[in-house]
């Protein structure tokens, strides 16, 4: 069958549009903008397939440039909404059932299969300038070399060079290198909820690491710590005040995988209401991060 002059376009982007969604939310931590990029480089795609300027050699090259070049022009708008938001700020979380992926049409779902950093180092990459955080996704993430990626953003590859090392020294003095293995992330995410949710404070506090920070993501649109809470004993005691479970009446919880690693959903008389991971160190076992997303713009895309 001959394809159209509209549906030849079509399917190549449909192939590498998981490619560009994961590129992009790691770029964004968004996954609104993330789709909103997406759909203008559809649309670029699309009106350059229908001019006369001959025959693009390499649809993924071009159309990774596109996307990586639109998300650094809307990374400036996340950043003005930065200024104004209430409380801490979390990355949109990507959420499965299960770390094997299920065969999906859902660019989100598959960018979990490994192409998703997690919430944590997300987090890490907020700290980066624009340029050094697309340098470290391309380059750290997805393997692109760096005279590639400086084809990519225009500049020269001594500079992207310096980028690349910049920007992965920067993450690996906030990060260790080694992450505790899914196992462990999730019997600790189970023991973690059960001394929670029976108000358990010393199993909590054997949990936790001594420097642990509690970040609640809910952008002034429900109740939550409007900072990051500091320290095992504050941590511990927030976990299990009876007006923190009180404000998750009806509660009802599952385990999923957000970004790859084990975590928590919540849910209210069978509505989601939180997401909850936990940054587990590899060789204590300790929760040294607790992340609750409760801002309901930022679960809007998981509901339904």
């Amino acid at each position: 069958m001959i394809e159209t002059m509209d549906e030849q376009p079509t399917r190549v982007f449909a192939e590498h549009r998981e490619l560009l969604f994961a590129i992009v939310y790691n770029m964004l931590g968004t996954v609104t903008d993330t789709e909103d990029v997406l759909q203008d480089t559809w649309l670029s795609w699309v009106s350059r397939n229908r001019s006369d300027l001959g025959e693009i050699t390499s649809p993924r090259a071009y159309l990774v440039r596109i996307a990586v070049n639109t998300a650094l022009s809307r990374r400036e708008s996340i950043v003005r909404r930065r200024e104004t938001y209430v409380g801490p700020w979390l990355p949109e979380p990507l959420v499965a059932d299960t770390p094997e992926i299920r065969d999906s049409a859902d660019a989100a779902e598959i960018a979990l299969r490994g192409e998703s950093v997690s919430l944590a180092v997300l987090v890490i990459l907020e700290t980066l300038t624009p340029l050094e955080r697309a340098v470290f996704v391309l380059h750290e993430v997805f393997g692109y070399p760096h005279a590639e990626i400086g084809a990519i953003l225009g500049r020269e590859t001594p500079a992207i060079r310096q980028l690349a090392h910049r920007a992965r020294d920067h993450v690996r003095a906030k990060r260790p290198r080694y992450q505790a293995d899914p196992r462990t992330q999730r019997a600790v995410t189970e023991r973690f909820l059960a001394a929670q949710l029976s108000g358990d404070v010393t199993g909590l506090l054997e949990m936790l690491a001594p420097d642990v920070t509690f970040l609640s993501d809910a952008g002034g649109r429900v109740r939550a710590a409007l900072r990051p809470i500091h320290g095992a004993d504050k941590v511990a005691r927030l976990l299990t005040s009876p007006m923190v479970i009180a404000s998750v009446p009806d509660m009802s919880v599952r385990f999923g995988w957000t970004n790859g690693e084990p975590s928590v959903i919540v849910y209210s008389g069978g509505e989601l209401q939180a997401v909850v991971a936990l940054d587990i160190e590899a060789d204590t076992g300790k929760v040294r991060c607790v992340y609750a997303m409760r801002n309901p713009e930022k679960l809007h895309h998981l509901r339904g």
